[in-house]
């Protein structure tokens, strides 16, 4: 299995990066001193990352193959994500309260924020979904193949349906259902029309594709970058 190297300075965890090979917790310590040349090493599947990665209540995000993680992405406590996401630059993935869930080629982009509430709502995304810049997501549930938009806010308990597409700078409020292949926005969000479930499908994915490739500049080197 993959592991993670962790850097400490005076006991404090300031950085990670990639292992190609696990100690028997997936955990292994590093000092600062060597931190760097790591970084600037292929590190099988995370190369070059040091997002921050903070283990809470006993809960360590975990990290599926082929992920990328910025440099000032953090992840906090009880999170898992699938493979071949990406999670941008400063981003917060806050899993201290409670579980967030991602799937399979997911793209959270800069500025994205993900929470829940203490013992009520978790996070689960599903698979192909893209999260725009500086989205806010707390306690809802995202479906396959669903794109959210820049700046919007999903509150708790909401449900983005499979396909379904929220518009930049809307507002979803609580407890909102949004069905498969519906658009919505506005503040707060409200139905606006149907939308070609293979329109849909193929815009979400080619996102996802996109991101996919777009990660791989930052783990390549220069010579092999298109």
């Amino acid at each position: 299995t993959k592991g993670v190297y962790i850097a400490k300075d005076n006991n404090k965890i300031i950085g990670v990066a990639g292992a190609a090979e696990s100690s028997t917790d997936g955990v292994w310590e590093i000092g600062i001193d060597v931190m760097e040349e790591y970084r600037n090493a292929r590190l099988g599947t995370y190369s070059q990352t040091m997002a921050l990665i903070i283990p809470v209540r006993g809960f360590t995000p975990v990290v599926g193959k082929d992920t990328f993680l910025a440099e000032n992405a953090t992840l906090v406590g009880d999170v898992t994500l699938g493979e071949g996401c990406s999670v941008w630059f400063n981003t917060v993935l806050r899993g201290d309260v409670n579980t967030i869930t991602i799937g399979d080629r997911v793209n959270i982009q800069d500025g994205s924020v993900l929470h829940t509430l203490y013992q009520k709502s978790t996070i689960e995304i599903g698979n192909d979904v893209s999260i725009g810049h500086n989205v806010t997501l707390h306690g809802c549930k995202i479906h396959d193949l669903a794109l959210i938009g820049m700046g919007a806010v999903v509150m708790d308990d909401a449900v983005v349906g499979e396909g379904a597409l929220v518009a930049a700078g809307s507002v979803v409020l609580s407890r909102t259902q949004i069905g498969p292949n519906e658009l919505w926005g506005g503040a707060p969000a409200k139905f606006i029309k149907m939308v070609d479930p293979a329109t849909a499908r193929e815009l979400n994915q080619k996102i996802a594709r996109n991101y996919l490739m777009y990660s791989t500049w930052y783990t390549q080197k220069p010579e092999e970058q298109s």
